[in-house]
């Protein structure tokens, strides 16, 4: 989902073309999680030295469904890639190992399997949500914030309007990106609600009335709370990321939607005070006390004839070293800052937003994400709330042109 300069898609773009095939005694890793590549290069490296296994990892800034199909088409599958969970079912069947006897399965409830093969190892558990600045909130108003008052849509809104009345004069901040609106936001639209396959086969058959939904105003009537407080209001569709996630790390506003893969941009800013995740705030509503998420990014191992059998074993014992070995585990959580999607790894999470993650997951609230998008949803979508976030359309186009979207498109079978 993060994009990488054009001179750097270019660079690895060539990178990929001279890359040889790897002997036996070495793996490749496709990343396809650009806030982790540097941890994962270093690990690879130490990993290498430490183990005698030649481990390289590689990024693409492409969709990951692209970037697999280019790799395949042109015979040089990686040994273990990372992609999302849609890509675990069109292409493990037909290109997977078949990980059913590792020991971990018995310790992650997120693996996924397809007619009884687990082919999918899953990375982490990642949930969205409001991110929020404790620290920023209780200096402002001078008492305690607990989340759970300001679990719905009034209760949010009278909170906003103390802030202002208190000195904070623009509470919140809106990510631009696609990713985060057309696939973050706008999926809660499809994932708060009992049955999301009838939703998406709705939309898909052109039976759905967005504007007249319940979800989907009560998700709408939030953000607008978010767009009409954000502190890029005049000029939203041009505010940068890395500012506002600085802003809420230094407290000049107090809440963002996002979720808990977003600390790797916080913590560069040194954040002095108490951060945490909560949901998006509705009325009167079941989902109100819960995160959306699960687990988020997953490894499968190549089976062609351009992966050998040792290879097959090396990736596999790469596999079990991040579940059962200490500085396995250590990397995922510590070095990478992720939650991890396997019960016997206790280590305390080492970001905040990941522990309200983990508390949300533990107490069982969080919703399932929706895995089974297409490729393009999140950029076609993103770009039509790109022009609702600008003032260019109001609510009911945009919901016109979400439907046009899966009017015109195939759900991808799953």
């Amino acid at each position: 989902m993060r994009k990488l300069s054009i001179a750097m898609a270019t660079l690895v773009a060539a990178a990929f073309a001279a890359t040889p095939v790897l002997a036996a005694d070495g793996i490749t890793i496709f990343n396809s999680k650009m806030e982790i590549q540097s941890q994962l290069e270093e690990m690879a490296e130490k990993y290498s030295e430490e183990k005698g296994v030649n481990v390289e990892v590689y990024y693409s800034s492409d969709t990951v469904a692209a970037h697999m199909s280019t790799r395949y088409a042109s015979n040089e599958p990686y040994t273990i890639s990372m992609v999302d969970a849609k890509d675990i079912y069109s292409l493990a069947p037909d290109h997977g190992v078949d990980l059913s006897g590792e020991d971990w399965v018995k310790d992650t409830s997120q693996a996924i399997a397809i007619d009884g093969k687990v082919y999918g190892f899953p990375v982490c558990v990642e949930a969205r949500g409001i991110i929020y600045n404790k620290s920023a909130i209780e200096d402002t108003l001078g008492e305690e914030f607990k989340p759970e008052d300001y679990a719905t849509y009034d209760a949010f809104a009278e909170l906003l309007e103390k802030l202002k009345e208190n000195g904070m004069e623009t509470p919140t901040g809106v990510m631009k990106e696609d990713w985060s609106l057309g696939a973050h936001y706008l999926q809660q639209v499809y994932e708060m609600r009992d049955d999301v396959e009838g939703e998406i086969a709705a939309l898909h058959e052109g039976k759905a009335d967005l504007i007249n939904d319940k979800r989907f105003n009560s998700l709408m009537d939030t953000f607008d709370l978010l767009k009409e407080n954000n502190y890029a209001k005049d000029s939203a569709i041009s505010a940068v990321r890395e500012d506002t996630e600085m802003y809420l790390a230094d407290g000049d506003i107090a809440f963002m939607f996002g979720g808990n893969w977003d600390w790797s941009v916080l913590a560069e800013y040194e954040p002095q005070g108490e951060m945490g995740m909560m949901p998006v705030p509705q009325n009167d509503d079941e989902y109100n006390n819960k995160l959306v998420g699960g687990g988020s990014k997953y490894f499968f191992i190549d089976n062609s004839d351009q992966t050998s059998e040792e290879q097959v074993q090396l990736a596999k014992d790469f596999l079990n070293w991040l579940v059962y070995d200490e500085e396995g585990q250590d990397f995922l959580v510590n070095t990478c800052a992720l939650v991890p999607a396997f019960t016997n790894i206790e280590l305390e999470v080492s970001d905040p937003l990941g522990v309200s993650v983990k508390s949300f997951a533990d107490s069982g609230n969080l919703v399932a994400d929706y895995r089974y998008a297409p490729d393009d949803h999140y950029a076609k979508n993103g770009a039509s709330f790109q022009k609702y976030l600008a003032g260019e359309i109001d609510r009911a186009e945009l919901a016109t042109e979400i439907e046009d979207y899966w009017k015109a498109t195939t759900p991808v079978e799953h």
